[in-house]
């Protein structure tokens, strides 16, 4: 009876709303890293499903919901660009010229350091999609033989450590204009940089939007034609 309950979706799906929840609410009251929703959520399901023997294929269908929701959120992303449009009209070229060397350096630095540790190329490759979203990670990394589990974890390590160290990064940097901020957010930390984006401001979160769509947009199409020649 325990065993068919937990492994229900109403179980997983709850399970996962409430670790975050809870995490959320810690997270507003004490400002401690640790206790960021996002992360507390990753291992407290983790522990979950080691304890409970679920496999992350069962999991992934009863959070199916979750994944759609994900998409969702993601496009009222372009709801703040909207109401910014003002700002980014005449900027397109420093945009677009701004993604493409953020992509290019991203891949590079993380790649050439692995290689200097002596990874393989199936890590390599693993690794180098890691400052895009997870479906557009997974997507460009399977086929070019990464390991779907790896490139998953590593893009929500970089999104956590980009969320959660960020800003304070690019203003000891010098870095304080909010379109720059966020466009930095969202390039390099990709949907939680984004959350972490909209928390600054709305010119911030309308940048860090734009940042992460161009990014997996030139990511998906550069890294394909990078690989052949980076290892």
């Amino acid at each position: 009876m325990i065993r068919s309950i937990v492994h229900s979706d109403l179980f997983l799906l709850t399970a996962t709303v409430g670790f975050y929840c809870l995490g959320a609410s810690l997270y507003r009251r004490t400002h401690a890293v640790v206790l960021h929703p996002v992360l507390l959520a990753f291992a407290a399901m983790i522990g979950v499903l080691e304890v409970c023997g679920i496999e992350y294929a069962r999991y992934e269908q009863a959070t199916g919901l979750l994944d759609f929701g994900l998409g969702l959120s993601v496009v009222a992303l372009g709801y703040l660009m909207y109401e910014q449009v003002n700002r980014i009209r005449g900027r397109l070229l420093p945009v677009l010229v701004s993604a493409v060397v953020g992509c290019v350096l991203g891949v590079l630095s993380v790649v050439y350091i692995a290689m200097a540790f002596g990874a393989e190329r199936t890590v390599l490759t693993s690794l180098a999609p890691k400052s895009v979203t997870v479906p557009i990670a997974v997507s460009v990394a399977e086929p070019l033989g990464g390991m779907v589990t790896l490139t998953s974890v590593v893009v929500f390590c970089v999104g956590i450590f980009g969320s959660l160290f960020g800003e304070w990064i690019l203003r000891r940097c010098g870095v304080r204009d909010p379109e720059a901020l966020g466009f930095a957010l969202g390039s390099a930390a990709h949907g939680i940089g984004t959350a972490r984006a909209i928390e600054l401001g709305a010119v911030e979160g309308a940048l860090s939007g734009l940042a992460m769509a161009l990014m997996g947009l030139v990511t998906a199409v550069l890294l394909p034609l990078m690989e052949k020649y980076l290892y």
